[in-house]
């Protein structure tokens, strides 16, 4: 299995990252505030007014590091990455296979099948540890109407199908949301789904959060060499990481959705963290972005073990280890593509 390595996230303002041999320096005012040898990572994210020199770029390259650009609040802005390496045959079995729309609808049912197993088994861990605090009769009446779509889901034979099933899912995972939050309840009150922009604080941290996966599932694609945007779910759109978007629907409830509520119940965020704009947009401030961003970090290096590998593995490299399984599953190796099911 790949090593962890780590993700260096930039958040100050005017910081200028360069090359240094092989080393990443970031510098603020001229002045070097940090030395990271370019081997401990496998990525960098930048956010807001954050430049990065040539010569830093093309050792990235060389190192198969990937640079990510978010605006200031997290917004995806784009990337930059090496020469494209990886198996040329296992690529053309990808886009193959997203042209097969019958095929393309067998991986997309597993994936959406995961996604609505993990966001059923994050409604029922409420209803375990909240029992006195918590709406258990509503919850437990989604958890039962999500495990009636997994089934359904096994009849799904088109895309469409599929679409409509992940549909009614999300329908009734958000409409119990609110449920989920226990403690600051009335400053993160959650309605609906709502992103760009995202227009309540809950919002706002899962959006962030959703970011920061989109850059370690992107990543993992393409280290297994896979195209990050040519999707069986998410159809080909100029500029979308389709694949990526497909592969962190199964990991969204565990990763990003289980982590923004323990950040809101613990009261690790507060709500004085959180602004809104003239535009309606809720933005979080410097400090509670690196709140999250050490919290995503920590969170990325507890284990679990991966049911299908039967290996312990950091939580941080099951977008590794799904890249992967989703590879063997193109090649052939596997007869279907095994999805992340969180027990």
């Amino acid at each position: 299995m790949k090593r962890l390595l780590n993700t260096l996230f930039v958040t100050t303002q005017g910081a200028y990252l360069c090359r240094e041999g092989e080393t990443v320096c970031v510098r603020v005012e001229k002045e070097t505030k940090l030395r990271v040898p370019i081997h401990t990572l496998s990525g960098i994210v930048c956010f807001g007014q954050v430049s990065c020199s040539p010569p830093l770029i093309g050792l990235c390259g060389e190192r198969n590091v990937l640079i990510s650009f978010h605006s200031e609040h997290g917004r995806f802005l784009g990337r930059v990455q090496g020469p494209i390496s990886g198996n040329v045959l296992l690529r053309r079995e990808q886009y193959r296979r997203a042209d097969d729309l019958q095929a393309a609808a067998a991986i997309a049912r597993n994936i959406v099948t995961a996604k609505v197993a993990n966001c059923r088994t994050v409604v029922l861990r409420a209803v375990r540890d909240h029992a006195t605090t918590t709406d258990t009769q509503a919850l437990t009446k989604a958890a039962a109407e999500l495990g009636r779509i997994a089934g359904a889901l096994q009849q799904a034979g088109s895309l469409a199908s599929v679409r409509g099933q992940e549909g009614d899912a999300a329908q009734t995972y958000f409409s119990v949301f609110n449920h989920l939050i226990v403690a600051q309840k009335s400053d993160f009150q959650f309605r609906e789904r709502s992103r760009r922009p995202p227009l309540s604080s809950m919002n706002a941290l899962l959006s962030f959060l959703y970011a920061l996966l989109a850059h370690d599932v992107t990543a993992a694609l393409e280290s297994v060499g896979l195209d990050p945007a040519v999707g069986f779910l998410h159809r080909d759109r100029p500029g979308r990481p389709s694949l990526a978007l497909d592969l962190m629907e199964e990991l969204r409830p565990i990763l990003a959705d289980r982590l923004a509520l323990t950040l809101v119940n613990l009261r690790k965020v507060r709500a004085s963290g959180f602004t809104k704009t003239e535009t309606g947009a809720v933005v979080m401030d410097d400090k509670t972005r690196k709140q999250v961003l050490v919290s995503w970090q920590k969170r990325k290096t507890e284990e679990i073990t991966h049911p299908f590998l039967g290996e312990r593995v950091a939580v941080g490299l099951l977008p590794y280890a799904q890249a992967l399984l989703l590879a063997r599953h193109l090649r052939g190796d596997l007869d279907g593509y095994p999805p992340y099911i969180w027990r």
